[in-house]
């Protein structure tokens, strides 16, 4: 294990401890004994919750929600290809979007276990799908922690319809479910939102919504090391901020509509605060 990895583990770990520590990553409905919320019965829901008392006195059927008294499965995932492996010049890092993922997936594991819940970790890439049992052993996430930071990801793609095809099939039970990315493609996480509590957390770098005037230079994309001689200046900026914008806006409607709650975390960000920021919303 390298000095920067243990010194991330370390830093996430005491950031859990101490700051963390209390905060409630969710709350599920299901069958349980702690009372909810009493809301009025919506085409398919299970007619055995309605609760005929209290419907009868109001005369509208209405479903008496529960608290799940069992312990909440927790699930990082993370997806991963070469477009994680940028860094502006400010950080010093080539990769550090992929090191500010890790950050992220190392504090949400530290911080199910810290809740005694149940974390499962899943790292999918071009080559191969990674992931840890169901387990509440701080060994499993530093493996998994270790096998964010050390993926090789120059030269990959990754097809995420079917990485998000894959994770719906592996998680059974109703979950607690992170997807960590760039989200820079189109990810629809809509059949894991139908049957999960789905958080998006994107991973971005300030240049990549900020870009400078680079003037003349050559651009080599991550995925086939292809390069293009360009003028990259103020036309080339605003056509790609305007892509940029409209892909992102089409993204914050796709999580509206399937009420999944997202968060944005910049690799210069103090990912534990914006963590605490998420859940206290």
């Amino acid at each position: 294990m390298t000095a920067a990895l243990k010194a991330l583990q370390l830093k996430a770990r005491r950031q859990v401890y101490t700051l963390l520590s209390g905060q409630n990553l969710s709350k599920l409905h299901g069958e349980g004994y702690d009372f909810s919320e009493l809301r009025e019965y919506q085409m398919g829901d299970d007619i055995r919750k309605i609760n005929w008392m209290i419907s009868s006195k109001l005369g509208k059927p209405y479903i008496k929600e529960l608290l799940a008294n069992r312990e909440l499965s927790v699930v990082v995932c993370a997806l991963m290809d070469s477009s994680l492996h940028f860094g502006s010049l400010n950080s010093n890092q080539s990769n550090a979007k992929q090191i500010k993922l890790t950050e992220v997936a190392t504090l949400l594991s530290y911080a199910t276990l810290q809740n005694n819940d149940i974390f499962t970790g899943l790292c999918y890439t071009q080559q191969r799908t990674s992931s840890t049992p169901p387990t509440k052993q701080p060994y499993h996430i530093e493996q998994f922690s270790k096998t964010l930071f050390d993926k090789k990801l120059l030269g990959t793609t990754l097809h995420y319809p079917h990485a998000i095809e894959d994770l719906f099939k592996r998680v059974y039970k109703p979950s607690l479910i992170f997807v960590l990315g760039d989200f820079l493609e189109k990810v629809d996480l809509s059949l894991l939102a139908q049957k999960h509590e789905v958080i998006a957390i994107i991973i971005r770098d300030t240049e990549e919504e900020s870009p400078k005037n680079l003037g003349e230079v050559t651009l080599s994309n991550p995925q086939d090391s292809h390069t293009l001689d360009t003028y990259f200046g103020t036309k080339s900026i605003n056509t790609y901020l305007s892509k940029l914008k409209e892909h992102d806006t089409l993204m914050i409607e796709h999580f509206s509509q399937h009420n999944i709650r997202y968060v944005k975390i910049f690799t210069h960000d103090e990912a534990v605060s914006k963590l605490i920021q998420l859940f206290n919303a």
